[in-house]
C-alpha cells in the first residue's frame, strides 16, 4: 500500500468519531498504561514477601472474585448513578485501595485489599462500555469499540514491560505509580467526558423508564442471557492463554521466557492487526463473525496439543488471537444492540460478569483437566467449547433484526447527525 493509501486508511479509522470517545479513549490508555501490579503481583507475593505460590494463587482468585461482584453493582450505578459518576468513584478506589495494598503485610490484609482493588478496578467497564454506546453513532460502535480494546491492549504491552524494570527497583514504585496514573485517568474524565446517560424525555414512547429496567429484567431477557452464556463459553477458551498455555508449556521442558515469546505475539498482533481487520469487519454480518470467531478460538487452542516448541506455541497463538481480534468488538456490539439504553449500564454488567467468572474458572478447570487428563485433553475441550459457542450463536441469532451491513456502510458515509444544541455529534479527534 502507498503512504497515501496509508494515511487514507488511517484517516477513515479515526474519522467521524465525537471528542468525547477519544477523550475517554485516552482516559483507557492512560489506565492500562500503568496496569503494573497486575503484571507483577503473583512474583511480588512469592519473590519479595515470601510467601508461597498457593496463597499467591488465593490471592489472585480474591481479586478476580471482586470483579465478578463489582461488575453487576457497577452496572446498576451507571443507569441509576450515570456513566460519569461510576468511572470516577471506580477510579478514586482503585488508585486508593492500589496504593494501599503496597503497603499491606499481613497475608489477611493483602487478601482483603486485593479483592477490595479487584472490585474497584473492574468497576468502570460497564460505565465506559456504556458511554461508548451513547455517543458513538451505531454505525461506528464496532469502530470504537475496536480501538478502546487496541488501547487496552497497547496499554498493557507497554506496562508489562515497564512492571519489570520498576519492580527491579521497587515493587512499592510500581503500586504507586499505578494508583498515580488511575488518578490521572479520573482528572481527564472529571474534566473532559460529559455525562452521556440518556434522558427521560428522549426515552422512545412506550419503552420502560429507567427503573424498570432491572437485573432481574436481565436475566428475563432470554436473548441476551444466551450471549452471556455463549461470551462465558469463548472467554473461558481465550483464558487458557494466560492459565492453561504455561503450565502446558512447562511440562513440555520450556522456560517462562518462551512462554513469554509466545504469548508476546499474542499483544503485538493485535497491536498491528487490531485496526485494520477492523476496518474490513465492521460493516460485515456481526452474527457470522462470532460464529466465526468461535470456532478459529477453540480449534487454535486445539492446535496446541501438537505444539511441542517455541516456535509451533507462538503460531497456535497466531490462530486463536486472530479470533480475539475478531470477537472482541464484535460481541461488544452485539450486546449493546441488544440492549435499551436507559439499561445499558445493568446489560454491560452482566457481560462484564461472564468474562470475570471464566477468569475465575479457567485456572480451575485447566489444573483439573491437566492433572488428570493431560494437557491433549484440555486442547481438545477448548476445540469443543468453541464449536459448542459457534452452534450457539448460529442458534440465538439466526432471526435476531440486525441492520443490514450494506446499509449501515452508506450510513456511514453519512452527514453526522446534530444534537438538540446543533453540535455535530461526530467532532474531530482530539
Amino acid at each position: 500500500m502507498s503512504v497515501a493509501g496509508l494515511r487514507r486508511a488511517a484517516h477513515e479509522t479515526v474519522a467521524g468519531l465525537p471528542s468525547q470517545f477519544w477523550w475517554l479513549w485516552t482516559s483507557t490508555l492512560v489506565n492500562r498504561l500503568g496496569a503494573f501490579v497486575a503484571t507483577f503481583m503473583a512474583l511480588y507475593l512469592t519473590l519479595d514477601r515470601g510467601y508461597s505460590a498457593s496463597y499467591a494463587g488465593l490471592v489472585a482468585s480474591l481479586h478476580g472474585l471482586g470483579g465478578v461482584v463489582s461488575s453487576l453493582g457497577a452496572g446498576v450505578m451507571t443507569d441509576r448513578l450515570g456513566r460519569r459518576p461510576t468511572m470516577l468513584i471506580a477510579q478514586l478506589s482503585t488508585a486508593v485501595s492500589v496504593a494501599v495494598l503496597g503497603f499491606m503485610v499481613h497475608p489477611v490484609a493483602i487478601a482483603g485489599v486485593a479483592f477490595v482493588v479487584g472490585m474497584a478496578s473492574n468497576a468502570s467497564r460497564p460505565a465506559v462500555q456504556a458511554m461508548m454506546a451513547d455517543i458513538v453513532r451505531p454505525e461506528d460502535r464496532v469502530r470504537a469499540f475496536s480501538l478502546n480494546y487496541w488501547a487496552i491492549n497497547l496499554g498493557f504491552a507497554v506496562s508489562s514491560a515497564g512492571a519489570g524494570f520498576i519492580a527491579e527497583y521497587s515493587y512499592l514504585a510500581g503500586f504507586l505509580g499505578e494508583a498515580a496514573l488511575t488518578l490521572v485517568c479520573a482528572v481527564v474524565v472529571f474534566l473532559k467526558v460529559p455525562e452521556s446517560r440518556p434522558k427521560e424525555e428522549s426515552r422512545v414512547a412506550g419503552a420502560p423508564v429507567p427503573d424498570d429496567v432491572r437485573l432481574s429484567t436481565v436475566l428475563r431477557d432470554g436473548r441476551f442471557m444466551g450471549v452471556v452464556g455463549l461470551s462465558f463459553l469463548v472467554a473461558l477458551i481465550f483464558q487458557q492463554g494466560y492459565v492453561g498455555l504455561p503450565v502446558a508449556m512447562g511440562t513440555d521442558g520450556l522456560s517462562s521466557s518462551d512462554f513469554g515469546t509466545a504469548i508476546a505475539v499474542n499483544g503485538v498482533l493485535i497491536v498491528v492487526l487490531q485496526i485494520p481487520v477492523t476496518r474490513f469487519i465492521q460493516h460485515r454480518d456481526p452474527r457470522r463473525l462470532l460464529i466465526l470467531s468461535s470456532v478459529i478460538a477453540g480449534y487454535g487452542f486445539g492446535l496446541t496439543a501438537f505444539a511441542g516448541s517455541v516456535g509451533v506455541y507462538a503460531l497456535t497463538v497466531c490462530v486463536w488471537t486472530l479470533a480475539e481480534i475478531v470477537n472482541a468488538p464484535t460481541q461488544t456490539g452485539i450486546v449493546v444492540q441488544l440492549s435499551p439504553d436507559h439499561g445499558r449500564g445493568r446489560y454491560q454488567g452482566m457481560y462484564t460478569m461472564s468474562w470475570s467468572v471464566a477468569a475465575l474458572v479457567a485456572p480451575l478447570m485447566s489444573g483439573f483437566v491437566i492433572d488428570h487428563y493431560g494437557a491433549a485433553w484440555l486442547w481438545g475441550t477448548c476445540a469443543v467449547l468453541g464449536t459448542v459457542a459457534a452452534f450457539g450463536y448460529w442458534l440465538l441469532m439466526r432471526e435476531l433484526d440486525l441492520p443490514d451491513p450494506t446499509a449501515t456502510a452508506a450510513a456511514a458515509s453519512s452527514p453526522a447527525p446534530t444534537t438538540s444544541a446543533g453540535r455535530a455529534e461526530a467532532e474531530p479527534a482530539v
